[in-house]
């Protein structure tokens, strides 16, 4: 049951990304390529951690939601920095997001 909770929460995250990423892809600004590139990482980072998840390999889930956390951050800051604050908001849910798959995962 706790690797289907953990699993689910990383799904959660997953899917919930979705619309950031379409959302950050309209953007064309070329200030903003840097926060698409970030959120284009934290994408192959959150495939990496379900790899983890069900390889069993706690500690390096926790590893990657941490790397995935500071992708995040980076994109948001790119974001604000290329007045694409909408992004940035967004991008706050995610962080919740995340702050849950850690507490699943026992990463806290």
């Amino acid at each position: 049951m706790l690797h289907f909770m953990r699993h689910t929460a990383l799904a959660g995250l997953t899917a919930s990304l979705v619309g950031i990423s379409l959302v950050s892809s309209a953007l064309a600004a070329p200030g903003c390529i840097d926060g698409r590139r970030k959120i284009q990482e934290a994408s192959a980072l959150r495939y990496q951690a379900r790899q983890e998840a069900r390889l069993g390999n706690h500690d390096r889930v926790c590893d990657t939601l941490d790397e995935i956390g500071d992708r995040y951050h980076e994109a948001q800051d790119a974001f604000e920095d290329c007045g694409a604050d909408i992004v940035s908001i967004d991008l706050r849910s995610e962080l919740r997001s995340l702050r849950v798959a850690k507490h699943v995962n026992r990463c806290d």
